[in-house]
């Protein structure tokens, strides 16, 4: 057997080395030498003696890439040198006062500079420990980003482990979405009649900030690496000696970068790129401009937001004219009626466009868009089409003046203004743009909780019918629950306990899940606790509500007008009629001396409640609870597996408590 081990253990070593070879050569290079498929079977091979073997796996392991199970959340990470923004340019004379301010800086000095692709995307950084890939984390403020290694770890072209040593290294890149990643993903979403994506770049921050990896393993991110932020026992006098090392270690460095000696050189690049950037096959909204050498750069130093020896040269969006054909109303998740020019096609941006999104009735009546004007379209972003202007002077007098609908084209509610937003609304629980996301958040965890009933659940019902609203939920029996797909006779009965079981729920939590706009969980609880039952809330006039601490003008109009839609009403009654509960249950424990009016933080994994209930038991003894340590934070309560809160919160002196302590404080 300790032959047979050994053995094992060398071949495994073997192909992860072949493995972690291929990926260099075809990530790095994109020059692969073995197909497709023999590269799966080396990683079925590789997988097979992991699993044989589970001792020999390592979190280094190419196995180990895909997302496992979802997280609870991210922890922070502090940067091991601050994450910059850059200064932009948006003019060939910018880029020359740039030049200038560098010259003057470094007199008489030769200067170089280096010109890279601005890759639309996220900015990320990843951190190394003798070689192995242990920490990766978004930009956030520059100091402190979120812990998104997981995530990080599905991209293929990061390294797990460097082809160079480095004792300690902390890189930065772009994580993107290539444009036919992009496209064939919102195709899947529009077909599944999910909310569009943005552009790239959100759909690629949107995907490496799930907490669950595996969405992120789905959506084939790629990265380009462009600089170090923190090494140690590396050697390097530039900012190109730099991108050599990186490649050599095994990181995917951007091909199109450039060298100049002069600025003038740099701007007719700039110019060169305005119109090439459409070939690429991902989105680039400008060019990086950096002063090669690390001496320099070290002189020139930084503002508190930017470094003085870069800057980011941003491409002018492209413009068409066209014809505004008619407006088309959508209703979005939110009930937010949505306007959306249809024109007449013209190509913008390399693609074919008939439609951009007017976003609503200010915007409209600002610029004064009527339906036969003749507009110039833009592409935000290079990818979202919109009106930028109109040429008045075309007017023939045939234009129609475009007004917002006063009900909701989907199902005839009237809608809302609310004061000081520009966004109109259809309000109804019921309407079915919006009942999809509406029932998913009622469910969900901080809400109804009702475990079990998740998003694929609830578009089965939507599509048999048998549920419209919320309160439908209330009137499923196991017939119905039966036939559902990946529904056996176990998980029905489940979720039907679970349905039942959220009755009782507090008036808190039902405030919560109705998903009345700006009521959030903190808001719900302040609401319950002054009127006691959902009937008194639904009675109150604003300037009742008003004079509650906390409660301000925005959060009663919201709430008044809410209720005061006939379907909601509605629905509301059969929450009612089905056994929900609607009173406040008082606490008797509430006002702990020892918690209340101190500012309490969770960290780590507790065996005894969930993060949820220990919330909810510390608000209910009057104190607060914050998702972030800071010097306002009083306690720290400390379960297994703590992130870098820990770190922080013994670093400003705050209170720790392990579980232990914190149920002697509930107890109290």
């Amino acid at each position: 057997m300790d032959a047979e081990y050994g053995k094992a253990r060398l071949r495994v070593e073997e192909l992860r080395r072949e493995i972690e070879e291929h990926d260099y050569r075809y990530y790095v290079f994109d020059d692969p030498v073995i197909s497709d498929q023999e590269y799966d079977r080396l990683i079925r091979e590789l997988e097979q003696y992991e699993k044989l073997y589970p001792e020999l796996i390592t979190p280094f392991s190419p196995t180990q890439r895909v997302g496992g199970q979802p997280g609870q959340g991210f922890a922070t990470i502090a940067h091991m040198s601050p994450m910059l923004s850059l200064a932009n340019a948006f003019s060939e004379e910018e880029l020359n006062d740039f030049d200038r301010r560098v010259r003057a800086a470094l007199p008489g000095e030769k200067v170089e500079y280096v010109v890279e692709p601005k890759i639309d995307g996220l900015a990320v950084s990843l951190r190394y420990a003798d070689g192995n890939f242990v920490l990766g984390a978004t930009r956030g403020d520059g100091e402190i980003g979120e812990d998104i290694t997981n995530n990080l770890k599905t991209i293929k072209s990061i390294p797990l482990h460097l082809r160079s040593y480095a004792a300690r290294l902390e890189v930065r890149g772009e994580a993107y979405m290539a444009k036919e990643t992009f496209a064939r993903l919102n195709n899947a979403r529009s077909e599944a009649g999910e909310q569009l994506l943005a552009n790239p770049r959100n759909a690629a921050a949107g995907s490496l900030r799930q907490l669950d990896p595996r969405v992120a393993a789905q959506r084939s991110l790629n990265i380009f690496i462009y600089g170090i932020g923190f090494s140690e026992g590396i050697t390097v006098q530039s900012h190109t000696q730099a991108l050599k090392y990186l490649k050599e270690a095994g990181f995917r460095i951007n091909p199109l970068i450039e060298i100049f000696d002069g600025i003038s050189d740099v701007v007719a690049y700039c110019r060169e790129w305005k119109g090439k950037r459409f070939i690429l096959p991902y989105v680039i909204d400008g060019l990086v401009i950096k002063v090669n050498s690390l001496n320099q750069q070290e002189r020139l130093g930084a503002t508190m937001k930017s470094p003085r020896w870069a800057i980011a040269y941003k491409f002018p969006p492209e413009q068409a004219l066209t014809r505004v054909k008619r407006i088309d109303v959508n209703v979005g998740r939110t009930g937010v009626l949505t306007p959306t020019a249809v024109m007449d096609q013209v190509l913008l941006a390399g693609t074919r466009v008939t439609r951009a999104t007017l976003h609503n009735e200010d915007l409209i009546s600002l610029k004064d868009i009527r339906i036969g004007d003749t507009v110039i379209v833009q592409k935000a972003g290079d990818v979202i089409p919109e009106v930028v202007e109109v040429i008045k002077e075309k007017r023939t007098g045939q234009e129609e003046v475009w007004r917002m609908p006063e009900i909701c084209p989907v199902c005839g509610s009237q809608t809302v203004r609310a004061g000081g937003e520009a966004a109109v609304r259809c309000t109804s629980m019921a309407c079915p743009a919006q009942s999809r996301e509406g029932i998913i958040h009622f469910a969900s965890r901080n809400a109804m909780d009702i475990t079990g009933l998740g998003p694929a659940i609830i578009d089965q019902l939507l599509e048999a019918k048998q549920i419209n609203d919320p309160s439908g939920l209330y009137d499923l029996q196991y017939e119905n629950l039966i036939g559902l797909e990946r529904l056996g006779p176990k998980s029905a009965r489940n979720l039907l306990n679970a349905i039942n079981k959220s009755k009782e729920n507090s008036l808190a939590r039902l405030i919560f899940a109705l998903g009345i706009r700006h009521v959030g969980e903190k808001a719900a609880r302040i609401l319950a606790d002054y009127f006691g039952s959902l009937d008194n809330l639904m009675a109150a006039e604003e300037e009742e509500m008003t004079a509650i601490s906390e409660i301000g003008p925005k959060i009663a109009e919201s709430v008044r007008g809410f209720f005061a839609v006939e379907q909601n009403r509605n629905v509301i009654n059969n929450l009612i009629h089905a056994g929900v509960n609607t009173f406040e249950k008082r606490k008797e424990q509430a006002g702990n001396k020892l918690i209340a009016g101190f500012t309490f933080v969770i960290t780590g994994t507790l065996s005894g409640y969930t993060r949820q209930e220990a919330r909810e038991l510390i608000r209910e003894r009057g104190g607060n609870v914050s998702s972030s340590v800071g010097r306002s934070t009083d306690f720290l309560i400390c379960g297994e597996n703590p992130g870098s809160k820990y770190e922080k919160a013994v670093a400003l002196g705050v209170k720790v408590l392990n579980e232990e302590q914190f149920k002697e404080m509930l107890s109290v």
